[in-house]
């Protein structure tokens, strides 16, 4: 029986030392974590035996457990590297299509060669299809999608809708409309450009020229203050609104539009291009804030949504796990939001190798969550959590377990001492 229980105390304490080893081992492994191995003694006894004199009979190993504490964060400048700072895992997997989901703590991806994002071990990070306003469409695991980052934009978008803002100043000296040139900048009062885009993706600069008229509709002898003419040019060429050269714009007295009424916009007419582009028949100038007050001409909204042609020039992650990336054309595309998991009992994970684990009965059923939200972590782009392993701490308990193999080893040989002397009895 010692024999037994002095051989359970080795393997044991060889269990330690294995366990204790691969922590060491992987003291630099991108979001490992550190394993404990946990004992309990061997005891049996019967209603007939005598407990008070019963001993045991050895140890043995109950569990090998994972500790999921939180890594310390190493910063890198790759964008799609990613840290959970807090709980949960990256969801992944290992083919295109597939319903067969692991999970992982290690953040460290890349591009493939199809513009899809993996790991070092080829499997594809999953996220959430997204909304315009940054929210999840849905958040079940399996209806994630490999996260996919294309080399540039769709097809060039035609602008249909201009989006415009300014303060026309009250102090502009009145000018005869008949006299608008916009070569000469002493016939109008303000001006600014905007790029538009064609069918084809080609620039082409609109540029808007008002000028306070001087006409007097009442004829009482004084100008009216706030009756104004805007003429519209697409690559220096005129461009008719409603049939007519220019389109009016009137103010009240406390400077407010009141011409065109609300929804106020300039509907200008058919555009067409020389280089082939569909021809612009609803290209459309909203007029948002416009005011007419005693300050300097401003700009206050400028904008457009066409685009042209656009290579990737940035990917950004945010806390909250939404992927973006930014073109060369101004555009920023929503790419989905990095799907994270939760384990009622994160323990119970089944190592699968490559820092990756695999749900199993123990730990429960992956629940799936947007980053930031709830009980999970926020994620930190470009950014590595590194290996919760303490080198101090192993390497002592490297010790303890040393120490118990060769006091167990011990053990063993005295029990072989013993038997040697019955066996040389005569």
């Amino acid at each position: 029986m010692s024999f037994n229980i002095a051989l359970s105390g080795v393997s044991a304490a060889q269990k330690d030392l294995d366990v204790t080893a691969n922590n060491i081992a992987n003291v630099n492994t991108t979001g490992f974590k550190e394993s404990r191995a946990e004992f309990a003694d061997v005891y049996a006894n019967s209603i007939f035996a005598n407990a008070r004199t019963q001993h045991g009979q050895g140890v043995q190993t109950v569990a090998v457990a994972q500790q999921f504490h939180q890594g310390a964060m190493q910063f890198t400048n790759n964008s799609l590297d990613m840290a959970i700072n807090g709980s949960g895992f990256f969801v992944m997997a290992n083919e295109v299509g597939t319903l067969d989901r692991t999970y992982t703590r290690a953040g460290a991806f890349k591009l493939n060669d199809d513009g899809y994002v993996v790991n070092s071990a080829g499997s594809f990070l999953q996220v959430f299809d997204v909304n315009e306003d940054g929210t999840p469409t849905v958040l079940a695991l399996n209806a994630t999608k490999p996260l996919r980052i294309p080399d540039k934009t769709d097809e060039p978008q035609a602008t249909s809708v201009v989006e415009a803002g300014f303060n026309l100043p009250l102090s502009a000296e009145p000018k005869d409309v008949a006299d608008f040139d916009k070569d000469d900048s002493r016939t109008y009062s303000a001006s600014t450009s905007i790029t538009i885009y064609d069918s084809l993706g080609e620039a082409h600069s609109l540029t808007m020229y008002f000028v306070r008229s001087n006409a007097d509709d009442d004829a009482d002898g004084q100008v009216d203050p706030g009756k104004w003419e805007v003429f519209t040019y697409l690559d220096n060429q005129p461009v008719q609104q409603g049939g007519a050269d220019s389109a009016p714009i009137e103010f009240d007295s406390s400077g407010n539009i009141v011409v065109p009424t609300a929804p106020a916009a300039l509907a200008l007419d058919q555009i067409t291009f020389e280089n082939g582009a569909r021809a612009m028949d609803d290209l459309e100038v909203r007029l948002g804030t416009i005011t007419q007050f005693a300050s300097p001409f401003e700009v206050t909204e400028l904008a457009q949504d066409g685009s042209t042609v656009g290579r990737l020039t940035k990917v950004d992650v945010g806390t909250n796990g939404v992927v973006a990336a930014t073109y060369s054309n101004g555009r920023t595309e929503k790419l989905g939001i990095v799907a994270l998991a939760r384990f009622p009992n994160e323990q119970g994970l089944t190592p699968d190798g490559d820092t990756q684990w695999r749900e199993s009965l123990l730990s429960g059923e992956g629940v799936g969550g947007q980053p930031n939200t709830g009980s999970l972590g926020r994620i930190n782009g470009a950014a590595l959590e590194q290996s919760n392993t303490n080198l101090t701490g192993e390497l002592v308990d490297l010790i303890t377990a040393q120490r118990n193999f060769q006091a167990n080893s011990r053990a063993l040989e005295v029990n072989s001492t013993l038997q040697q002397t019955i066996l040389q009895i005569r």
